[in-house]
């Protein structure tokens, strides 16, 4: 029967490859992995091409798997199985979803595979090899290098998860102007793999080899394991002179580059708008307050400054923005140690706020002539009060600004609308960025403000004869800053001889005025017979700017407009052969189709999802209108699942979704939300967080489990466990789902105290504090208490006493902490608290078959019995049980 598969990529920036074997030792083998990567002038066109073969006396299944930078387009992509190719051909998207959705309806199996991550994502292909059979994949893919404080960066992710008989990377870069600096960098590179690194370089080219041995590969002796597992890194840099730029030229396309060097900054005015809703209670608010007091020591002693911070209610810290000495930055970062997390979220007023204190300086004349202001806003959330309506919000800051300040928006995770935030952005001179919730938050919030910590010129025009230049784009910039780079591509008109080029600009202390003429034969015998060259790059070149640039203009316009844009995008990704987010890539293979699509960074929210966390490989399937897979009747906006599709237990799990998803609970973590109605057999997110319970607690005496909801005031600590006798007490805190969101653990012997949030797990050990990320495993014990951290799932904490109390981690569908205790028959009958209370050696007492009473220290309760999710199950299903349940209030 034949396959259809819809192909889903996520690009991330930095130029990053990964290719990992899916079939055991002694089946499908990598004997052969090259990734072969051009740069010219900027332009990276990199081919990764692996051979594989079959090893095993039976047929295996092999994935070509490739991590890709997130600006990047694929081009090419190709199977060769048995001599026969076969191709990827790209086409319009709905084009690629009509023919997905056709394959559905007759019933043929399907899915759309999406890998998401913070920088990097998957490309993924799998095909069935015959026993003893070989398959070359070839994969193709360009982007334009962006510079970014002061240079270009190129990663290779190397992680081949074998020893490979033939591996290379080969770089080359060619750059007219000249390299002025290279460099390279490993994470994994030993003494032994560095004679496997050869760098050979001149004036203008440059030659990068990795061509280890399987012995310089074997980690140990004797044995198959890699050292092949990290990045490569090549970074470098080009001369520039003090000219108008450097124009190069070839098949009548031109680019021009520019990038002063040596210009002095203009000061800042900076109003940082900062989120310190109770969302961003944690690890969140502590990032962005050392984010923050770093910054400050960043600022020049020439720049203003001022803090607007917002819940529900918007204050601003100063009554105008203060000059950055180092007295007053001592004064910020005071006040910034004092910011606590609490309340709603009213980004409307903040915002305003900004503008008016900007608006007041100015009009007063407090702030230098020569000097950029600017608004970086940090959010982490939707607006919850206030102004509500993102439309109107929009409006707002868009009439209230008027163009007159720079306004950069950061969204702190994936609870921010990123579209709202982007479109933002682009209507008021600024840029988005999405800040990603890991250890190392606060470097992403100091490194998006050095990019723009230094702005040396404002209202740049590059202008070109009309006679002379056709179809360029951008040529009109408000900012240029330090470290970055300009770049202008057109294609030349008929019968042209020379480009001749003015740049204006205001600088610091001038208007600047840059002339240049480039005499087009002349540049054109600079790319003749250059071995580096592949086909006419800067026409690509062309091509990949005018469609990264319409693609933002489209996030911040409407209707028509918008359309129009989209329009000119998908003729130009058509014409050029590039897989953008308004074409598809068809894969043909002997018995499957996959449609390789590229989403955007906004569409990692607000998505309705089926999400299976399975055993085996994952991927993330995406179904976007049509039918589908579950029910071919009905109808949905949006689907994903997370599966193994392409191993024995994936195609088990999506079979068994197909008629029933609930039942192959070998498999997955189910969490339902899909839109509009859906078939009986598909099961809905709970409508209430009641369905999983805040405790479940074992009592000595009673087979099923007690469930307790507790309803209490939020942000407010509650004792929920003490027993003197052993030393223990047990606080929590509930959040904003009614479910709890922090503990506080204390042990008295040892002197031990554990804090678990969302965030982070911090362990305070006689006044020494330690954090523990919830996003790797660790296991380790102090002084006779022992930790087992599983990654993203649950904290183990067992005392010498025998008792084991358990937190669970769950991310969804409610963001919450569960509480679970072992060996509960160890406390004492002291045990107090408010769930420590039930933990007596009374018997819950019958009344029918589905109510029970308990009378504790006076107070009776009655319980019901309910099924609700058990949590505690490990990393198979979240699954129904039946328990006693009471809902109570402290």
């Amino acid at each position: 029967m034949e396959r259809h598969f819809l192909i889903t990529w996520l690009f991330f920036s930095s130029l990053q490859v990964f290719v990992e074997p899916a079939a055991p030792e002694n089946a499908i083998e990598i004997y052969s992995l090259h990734v072969d990567c051009k740069v010219t002038s900027r332009y990276a066109h990199t081919v990764i091409t692996s051979r594989v073969v079959n090893r095993a006396n039976e047929s295996k299944e092999a994935l070509f798997e490739v991590e890709l930078p997130k600006s990047a387009f694929i081009t090419n992509f190709s199977m060769t199985i048995d001599g026969v190719t076969y191709p990827g051909i790209i086409k319009e998207k709905k084009s690629a979803q009509d023919q997905y959705d056709t394959a559905v309806s007759r019933g043929q199996s399907a899915g759309l595979v999406k890998s998401t991550g913070r920088k990097l994502e998957q490309f993924r292909v799998s095909v069935n090899v015959a026993a003893a059979a070989k398959v070359n994949f070839e994969l193709t893919y360009e982007e334009l290098l962006k510079r970014k404080l002061g240079k270009y960066e190129l990663l290779i992710k190397v992680k081949p998860k074998q020893l490979v008989k033939h591996f290379q990377i080969d770089t080359h870069i060619f750059e007219p102007q000249g390299i002025s600096a290279l460099e390279t960098e490993s994470t994994f590179i030993t003494n032994e793999l560095n004679n496997a690194l050869t760098k050979v370089q001149n004036e203008t080219k440059a030659h990068i080899s990795f061509k280890p041995t399987i012995d310089q590969q074997r980690k140990t002796p004797g044995l198959d394991d890699t050292l092949l597992d990290g990045d490569f890194l090549i970074r470098y840099d080009v001369k520039r002179s003090e000219t108008a730029g450097d124009i190069q030229i070839v098949n009548g396309y031109f680019v021009h580059y520019f990038a002063p060097s040596q210009m002095p900054a203009f000061p800042k005015n900076v109003v940082f708008v900062i989120d310190k809703s109770g969302s961003m209670g944690g690890k969140k608010i502590q990032q962005t307050k050392e984010a923050l007091n770093k910054i400050l020591e960043d600022l020049n002693p020439e720049d203003h400054f001022t803090l607007v911070l917002f819940s529900g209610t918007v204050t601003v810290w100063t009554s105008s923005l203060l000059q950055a000495t180092e007295e007053n930055v001592e004064r910020a970062k005071r006040h910034v140690e004092t910011i606590s997390a609490g309340g709603s979220t009213d980004i409307n007023g903040a915002l305003q706020a900004a503008i008016n204190s900007l608006d007041k300086d100015t009009t007063a004349e407090v702030l230098p002539d020569q000097s950029i202001s600017m608004i970086i806003l940090l959010t982490d959330g939707q607006p919850t009060t206030g102004e509500t309506n993102i439309d109107r919000i929009q409006r707002n800051i868009r009439g209230a600004n008027n163009g007159k300040y720079f306004i950069y928006c950061l969204g702190f995770g994936f609870d921010v609308s990123y579209t709202f935030l982007e479109k933002m952005a682009l209507e008021n001179g600024g840029v988005a960025r999405r800040i990603y919730e890991d250890s190392d938050a606060a470097l992403q919030l100091q490194g998006f403000y050095h990019e723009v910590a230094m702005p040396i010129l404002k209202e740049i025009e590059m202008k070109y004869p009309d006679n002379a230049v056709l179809e360029i784009t951008q040529n009109n910039f408000k900012l240029l800053f330090d470290g970055s780079e300009i770049v202008v591509a057109g294609k030349l008109g008929n019968d042209v001889d020379d480009l001749p080029v003015e740049i204006k600009a205001k600088a610091l202390s001038s208007e600047l005025t840059l002339k240049e003429e480039a005499n087009i034969r002349e540049k054109e015998q600079v790319f003749q017979h250059q071995k580096y060259i592949f086909g006419n790059f800067i026409e690509r070149l062309w091509a990949y700017l005018t469609i990264q640039q319409l693609l933002e203009k489209s996030a911040s316009a409407d209707g028509e407009q918008r359309e129009n844009l989209e329009a000119k995008v998908l003729n130009i990704s058509l014409k050029f052969g590039f897989v953008t987010p308004l074409t598809s890539m068809v894969v043909t293979k002997p018995d499957a189709q996959e449609v390789a699509n590229k989403p955007t960074e906004a569409d990692n929210e607000n998505v309705n999802t089926v999400a299976v966390r399975t055993s085996g490989m994952q991927m993330l399937s995406r179904i976007v209108g049509g039918s589908t897979p579950l029910d071919n009747s009905r109808s949905y906006e949006r689907m994903i699942i997370s599966s193994s599709i392409g191993t024995a237990a994936g195609r088990k799990l999506y079979d068994n979704s197909r008629s029933d998803p609930i039942a192959s609970q070998d498999y997955a973590d189910y969490s339902y939300r899909l839109v509009g109605s859906h078939p009986g057999n598909v099961q809905s997110l709970p409508d209430t967080a009641n369905e999983y319970p805040s405790f479940i607690l074992q009592l000595t005496h009673e087979k099923n489990p007690i469930c307790l909801n507790i309803n209490g005031q939020l942000q407010t600590a509650i004792t929920l466990l003490t027993d003197p006798d052993k030393g223990i007490q047990v606080t929590g805190k509930l959040g904003e789902n009614r479910k709890f969101v922090e503990f506080n653990v204390i042990y008295q012997t040892p002197n031990v105290q554990i804090n678990v949030s969302m965030g982070e797990i911090l362990l305070n050990d006689q006044g020494n504090v330690s954090s523990f990320p919830w996003t790797k495993s660790e296991s380790f014990t102090t002084r006779g208490l022992s930790f087992l951290i599983e990654k993203e799932r649950s904290l183990s904490l067992s005392g010498p006493d025998g008792i084991t109390i358990q937190v669970y981690y769950m991310k969804n569908p409610l963001n919450f902490l569960g509480l679970h205790l072992n060996n509960s028959q160890l406390f004492s009958n002291n045990i107090a608290g408010f769930f420590g209370q039930f933990y007596s050696n009374k018997r819950l007492q019958k009344q029918g078959n589905r109510k029970k009473t308990l009378t504790v220290r006076g107070q009776s309760y009655i319980f019901r019995r309910q099924n609700k999710k058990d949590y505690r199950i490990g990393l198979g299903a979240i699954v129904n049980f039946s328990c006693w349940s009471l809902d109570i209030t402290p």
